[in-house]
């Protein structure tokens, strides 16, 4: 009886020191990801939205960014209008989280802006704390563990978010049909290549949620003068005599490159998001979580 007693102590007193291990190098990442989630909770609305799920909700006309699948004929039929079928929320079978971990998401254009991986890692975090309350199953992908729930999946990802991976794009997983995937990256990346993985992801069922991180430079391009840029993933650098005189076709090439990706997630069905890193991340925070949950998103916050 005392053996027994004995060994169940120990095993206690090693739970308990794991516990206060794992308590004491919890990232500040989770710290800071659960201080914006309570911050924006109350922007949050109720469980009961359209989304995911199979209980029709209500009918509402259809706008630019849905999908054509997504149109009820009969009901448009009956008038002038094109109307999309809404369900109402329902758990998704998994959430699963991707962040770009590529050398390119920690550019930061000044010490005004976080560096693109920090704030993606931060939203992402905070969007797995949002939905672990919201009673969903959370996961990364690529990690050995399955999708589970309350602080125990939380602080996982967020080890496996601080630790880092280097790779850019999500690996190509099993995930079951109807999971949904949220992908933080700047989606720099060749066209190609992102269309590559997004079209496996999509054949196989998966709801997806690109959420573009991008620095407000890699947008603007206020360059001028004699420049100097180099590449994280090529050794060369390349200058540039009067970068103001290459502005307007890069703006132009990186627009291009941003409708492709938002056309693309359209005819998949996906939903695609942007935002940079000199604005609010609450106010993202809270129009992803409202994407997911079926409601209108703004695109370019």
């Amino acid at each position: 009886m005392n053996e027994a007693y004995e060994a169940k102590t120990t095993r206690w007193s090693r739970t308990r020191e794991e516990a206060e291990r794992l308590a004491s190098t919890l990232p500040p990442l989770l710290v800071a990801a659960e201080t914006l989630a309570a911050a924006s909770a109350l922007g949050v609305h109720g469980r009961r939205k359209a989304g995911m799920g199979e209980t029709f909700w209500q009918f509402r006309r259809y706008q630019a960014e849905d999908s054509s699948t997504a149109i009820d004929w009969r009901q448009s039929a009956k008038s002038q209008h094109l109307f999309v079928r809404e369900r109402e929320w329902e758990a998704a079978e998994s959430v699963w989280f991707w962040r770009d971990g590529g050398a390119g998401m920690d550019f930061a254009s000044s010490d005004a802006v976080p560096a693109k991986r920090e704030r993606a890692s931060v939203l992402a975090m905070a969007l797995a704390s949002l939905l672990v309350r919201a009673g969903e199953r959370i996961a990364l992908v690529g990690d050995d563990h399955p999708p589970g729930g309350g602080r125990v999946a939380l602080t996982r990802i967020a080890h496996a978010l601080t630790n880092g991976t280097e790779k850019s794009l999500p690996p190509q997983a099993e995930l079951k049909r109807n999971a949904a995937l949220v992908w933080f990256s700047d989606f720099l990346e060749p066209f190609e290549t992102i269309e590559e993985r997004m079209r496996y992801f999509a054949h196989g069922g998966v709801k997806g949620f690109l959420v573009q991180v991008n620095d407000p430079a890699e947008e603007d391009f206020p360059y001028a003068g004699r420049v100097r840029f180099q590449s994280p993933l090529l050794p060369e650098t390349a200058i540039v005599g009067r970068a103001e005189g290459v502005r307007t076709e890069y703006r132009r090439r990186f627009a291009a490159h941003v409708e492709a990706l938002g056309l693309l997630a359209r005819r998949l069905g996906w939903n695609f998001t942007r935002h940079r890193t000199d604005c609010s991340p609450q106010t993202a925070l809270i129009a992803l979580y409202g994407a997911i949950g079926g409601q209108r998103a703004r695109r370019g916050f």
